[in-house]
């Protein structure tokens, strides 16, 4: 090295210091859990760097960067990079830096040796970002690299100088002009020529001006003192910015011979006005063993907050907004379930779907906590009761809060308290009085009782799915009796002391026809009961005349948890069915059948019986199957034609009367017809 070169100096070209935006995070989870997943192929992102000279060597990513085509932006320059997301930590510390870094310029240096950088400037500007993800915590682990190789060494032959003592004003403007009258990809590297005879200056684009001599040699036929290579400099202090570094080297590697001369460089750096008053002029100038790329190692990893080469992290968790924090967070496991589990799962069917849930108390309260589990973002609940002090230890909503001062309205309270789990859910309580066949309304009664029938019926009308979650028999009638002349899916669950039942009804309006032969493998979805089709008497008031013991849900504390999970269960198992609501009901179901069902029997997540009975006292479980009964007091053909020709007059009637529903069934006669076969039989008896 000679004397001049030690009194010069090696340039020292100022580094990238990247600001990551919170939405690149926020857009980096939603990839990375519904569409990456555990893939860990490199990405495709862009990022983007500032000239203005007030602003220094910032280098920006955020939610747009992971858009197919960067957005523009005035004095930004968008730059093309990978982003490498691993899914361990382990895999993010253990990885080679330096070789990853050496991999990437390698193929890099391998594309610009094809001399493409000359008619597309922009493929000199690049970057990686090395992440991990901890997506339960919202902590990011990043480290950027912008790859530079470390050959060759370039000097400065002075201090760098102002553009005002290179260029008057007039040629100032007019470099200003020419450079905004350019490409917006050919902006970032130029050249500025000045013309010897006169005071004129010409603004090209690379390709204009570096030409090719043949397929092996380029060559150069300039005035290199009246030359300028111009560049977009990031840095706003007397050292050029870090894009400078690639640029000079394939200069020099393209034409060797440049090395005899000093190069004038033009660091372009805008004010706010658009004015380039503030750039600078370096003079350079290579080493006299000119080192080639090839033979150097590469660089670039950006140091962390402490001046150390290292990553840096980013906790969202505490800089983020906790109510998108929160919503993120909670479907994160049903996400995750499509990484390995369940590959086919429709997240999203959830999210829509509208449930109306009947019955706020035991099983409404764990009904409701699964829903908000699986992903269901509208819940509405229907009651009438108040919360007690005996509800809060049970019904796992509510709290002892609740039940001071009489107690809150129990639809209201769990509404409220939904939203205290989870903000962003989209919950709403009705208090509504359901009624019932076999009590009586009478004149006092009948605008209130009216009152509730619209409500309930315009709840049901408004959702997707109807839970009857209630305490009695006669409750479930008129929910699923408008339920089934609306089509809505419904869920049914009640509970015994220690058992409990939970199915599905079918929601045809054609009931079978005929008797339903066992001989089949299955029941279409649409023909599947109702919660009263194997009944053959009208519900009454199942209240009267009833001990405290009696008139409670008194059962084993485990059953409504089984019951409600199990409720939930059956619902989300219909909508990743192929057939949705139509999916058959097999018979005879058991986890040995299962396994030998063709594909079209079985959603994504198994076959799909119609009810569930379970019996704690012997932890058992069986799933009958039955079709609809044609007299059914609910979903038969009758009653909904009878229910669709008077509405309210008929309601009132099966309200007033515990009889009326078998008399238009024709259950009377049914009943009759058996008390004569009885009397009849025990005559024949009496003969012999």
């Amino acid at each position: 090295m000679s004397s001049s070169e030690n009194e010069t100096g090696i340039i020292q070209y100022v580094p990238f210091m990247s600001f990551v935006h919170p939405s690149f995070w926020h857009t980096l989870t939603e990839q990375k859990l519904d569409v990456d997943k555990l893939n860990e192929s490199s990405k495709q992102i862009y990022g983007r760097f500032t000239y203005r000279n007030d602003l220094g060597s910032l280098f920006e990513v955020d939610g747009t960067s992971f858009n197919s085509t960067p957005e523009d932006e005035m004095f930004y320059q968008n730059l093309t990079g990978r982003l490498l997301n691993k899914n361990t930590i382990e895999d993010f510390k253990n990885i080679d830096k330096a070789s990853l870094l050496n991999t990437v310029g390698e193929a890099l240096w391998k594309d610009l040796k094809s001399g493409s950088w000359i008619t597309n400037p922009s493929c000199l500007l690049n970057f990686i970002v090395l992440s991990f993800a901890d997506l339960k915590k919202f902590h990011y682990y990043y480290w950027f690299a912008f790859p530079a190789p470390s050959q060759p060494t370039i000097y400065l032959c002075e201090k760098s100088k102002s553009i005002s003592n290179h260029f008057n004003k007039e040629q100032l403007v007019k470099l200003a002009q020419g450079f905004k009258s350019l490409d917006i990809q050919q902006r970032c590297f130029f050249v500025v020529r000045k013309n010897s005879i006169d005071t004129g200056i010409c603004v090209d684009i690379l390709s204009k001006v570096l030409q090719r001599k043949d397929m092996s040699q380029w060559e150069l036929d300039l005035d290199i003192t009246n030359t300028y290579f111009a560049f977009l400099d990031s840095s706003n202090g007397n050292n050029p910015g870090w894009s400078l570094r690639l640029f000079l080297a394939v200069l020099f590697d393209f034409y060797p011979n440049l090395h005899k001369n000093n190069l004038q460089i033009i660091g372009l750096r805008c004010s706010v006005n658009g004015g380039i008053e503030n750039s600078l002029i370096f003079t350079t100038k290579s080493s006299q063993s000119l080192q080639t790329v090839d033979s150097a190692g590469w660089v670039g990893w950006e140091r962390n907050d402490k001046g150390n080469f290292g990553p840096k992290l980013a906790n969202m968790s505490a800089s983020m907004d906790p109510i998108k924090l929160a919503a993120t967070a909670s479907d994160l496991n049903i996400k995750l379930m499509k990484w390995r589990l369940v590959p086919d799962i429709n997240v999203d069917v959830m999210k829509a779907t509208k449930c109306l849930l009947l019955g706020a108390g035991t099983l409404g309260c764990h009904v409701a906590r699964n829903l908000l589990a699986w992903g269901f973002r509208h819940i509405t609940f229907i009651d009438n009761g108040k919360v007690s002090y005996s509800n809060p230890t049970r019904q796992v909503l509510f709290n002892y809060q609740d039940s001071l001062g009489g107690g809150r309205k129990k639809a209201e309270a769990a509404a409220d308290n939904l939203k205290l789990i989870l903000p962003t859910v989209n919950s709403q309580g009705i208090v509504a009085h359901i009624p019932m066949p076999g009590h009586p309304v009478g004149e006092s009664l009948k605008d209130e009782t009216i009152k509730n029938i619209k409500l309930i019926t315009d709840s049901i009308k408004e959702h997707d799915v109807v839970f009857l979650l209630l305490d009695t028999r006669e409750a479930r009638w008129l929910p699923t009796l408008i339920a089934s002349y609306y089509g809505k899916i419904t869920i049914n669950a009640a509970l015994g002391f220690d058992s409990y039942l939970v199915m599905r009804h079918g929601i045809s309006n054609s009931t079978v026809i005929g008797e339903t032969s066992h001989e089949n493998v299955f029941i279409s979805g649409e023909q599947l009961g109702c919660y009263f089709c194997n009944d053959v008497t009208a519900p009454g008031n199942s209240s009267k005349d009833r001990t405290l013991d009696q008139q409670c849900t008194v059962t084993r504390p485990g059953a409504s948890a089984v019951a409600g999970a199990l409720a939930v269960e059956l619902l989300v198992a219909m909508l990743q069915h192929p057939k949705a609501v139509d999916a058959p009901a097999i018979y005879n179901l058991s986890s040995d059948t299962a396994n030998d069902l063709p594909p079209d029997m079985q959603g994504v997540l198994g076959p799909i019986p119609h009810s569930i009975r379970g019996f704690l006292h012997s932890f058992q479980s069986v799933l009958p199957t039955c079709a609809k009964f044609k007299q059914c007091i609910a979903c038969s053909d009758i009653v909904i034609n009878k229910y669709k020709e008077e509405r309210t007059e008929f309601l009132l009637k099966v309200f007033n009367s515990g009889t009326y529903l078998e008399d238009v069934t024709g259950l009377s006669e049914l009943h009759l017809a058996a008390e004569m076969t009885d009397m009849l039989a025990l005559s024949d008896d009496d003969d012999e």
